[in-house]
């Protein structure tokens, strides 16, 4: 079926899944860093106290991912899409109304477990389950609601905040938030749920099994995968958490190096529609031992580079990973593992991957401390990467034969 068709075909769950991506915004690193320098005005921080706030309230939000996650396998989308909505909304008040800097760190886990935690992992494991033969190209074009509002809703909020003051802008996201769930409601009053599919409608992963989250867990191809998992997430977040400091060590004005990131936005736009084309022509298996070679050149080209098109060139690279990373691992999940337990599975690698945020701008910001530079960081952030695609090859190339292998 044509792109086109496709999307006429299934508008309203593509635009359910769209929408949950893009009001997950709310508790994304992007959108809470507007707010960082206020922030930190307000309560006295200074940036390693803030970061730690922010590493310590994303980290609590992973581990409860773990459990949470898993209610995406019980109840309907609009049910519970709605309920998470709310509690993101409120986070958004406790931001807005948050008077001591002891708070902090509940008002960082409530927007981080809420946003990016549970409204990003419903729109993921609804794609993955709802879609079998269009998967890559359903995941792609949900992931658009997260794109476009990585691409507007900054720039929208600092220019708010010339005019109005930080937390009564908060309190607009709040009113956001609770106007989606409305939305959400209308485009899901024809849902497919867990508990109305036959079992053919399910789409079974290694050894034609459904896998439940501790038989994967326990499976060599879940740890293979950790690594990769953790890599894109901790160090591109590092890297947008200290633009500042490496534009300063290049030398160049940080508006110059800012304004490269619309194009690196559209690349990962264009990466991420291609990556659920091929997925959906080549599968998974094929697909995913490589995808993050692109942050291996990437990561290299930003630490030696001296001038601003080169950087770029190196962004380039990072953003064909970002974009594939939106799409490849989110099917890996269902096309290995099955879709009847993906809500639970997805949501410990969803944990991984919020880890990860948490992990990544501290260890790099401790690593400045200490006298490792960012250049020489980056070169070994490269090196990872080269580590993470030998396991996945190891794993996924053990792993393969068992999807066509019976019971």
């Amino acid at each position: 079926m044509r792109t086109g068709g496709f999307i006429i075909e299934n508008a309203r769950w593509l635009g359910a899944g769209a929408l949950l991506a893009f009001l997950s915004s709310f508790g994304q690193t992007y959108f809470i860093s507007v707010f960082a320098g206020e922030i930190r005005a307000a309560f006295g921080l200074s940036n390693g106290q803030w970061g730690g706030i922010y590493t310590l309230g994303t980290t609590a939000s992973a581990i409860v991912m773990i459990w949470a996650g898993g209610l995406t396998d019980r109840l309907r989308v609009r049910a519970l899409g709605a309920a998470v909505l709310v509690l993101l909304a409120l986070a958004c008040l406790l931001m807005a109304t948050v008077s001591a800097a002891w708070l902090l760190p509940l008002v960082i886990f409530a927007l981080r477990f809420a946003g990016q935690g549970m409204t990003s992992h419903i729109a993921v494991v609804a794609m993955s389950r709802w879609f079998i033969a269009s998967r890559g190209k359903a995941l792609s074009i949900a992931s658009l609601g997260n794109t476009a509002a990585e691409a507007l809703l900054p720039l929208t909020f600092v220019a708010l905040m010339v005019h109005f003051d930080w937390r009564l802008l908060w309190i607009l996201a709040a009113v956001i938030a609770l106007a989606g769930i409305p939305v959400l409601i209308g485009l899901l009053t024809r849902e497919r749920t867990p508990q109305s599919w036959a079992s053919s409608e399910q789409s079974a992963g290694m050894l034609n099994r459904h896998w439940t989250r501790n038989q994967t867990f326990r499976h060599s191809l879940f740890w293979f995968m950790v690594p990769a998992l953790l890599g894109p997430p901790a160090f591109s977040t590092a890297f947008f958490f200290h633009q500042v400091h490496y534009a300063g060590i290049k030398g160049w004005a940080h508006v110059d190096l800012v304004a490269l990131f619309p194009a690196y936005v559209a690349l990962v736009v264009v990466a991420m529609m291609v990556s659920g084309w091929a997925l959906d022509k080549l599968g998974t298996a094929r697909l995913i031992p490589w995808f993050q070679v692109p942050m291996v050149a990437g990561f290299t080209i930003l630490a030696v580079a001296e001038t601003l098109p080169v950087a770029f060139f190196g962004l380039f690279f990072v953003a064909l990973t970002t974009g594939a990373n939106s799409v490849l691992p989110n099917a890996f999940w269902a096309e290995f593992f099955g879709t009847r337990h993906i809500g639970s599975i997805k949501a410990m690698a969803a944990a991984v991957m919020v880890f990860g945020t948490a992990i990544g701008p501290g260890i790099t910001g401790v690593l400045i401390d200490l006298g490792f530079g960012l250049e020489v960081q980056y070169l070994f952030v490269a090196a990872y990467f080269v580590a993470t695609t030998v396991l996945m090859v190891i794993g996924v190339g053990r792993a393969r034969p068992m999807l066509a292998a019976p019971a």
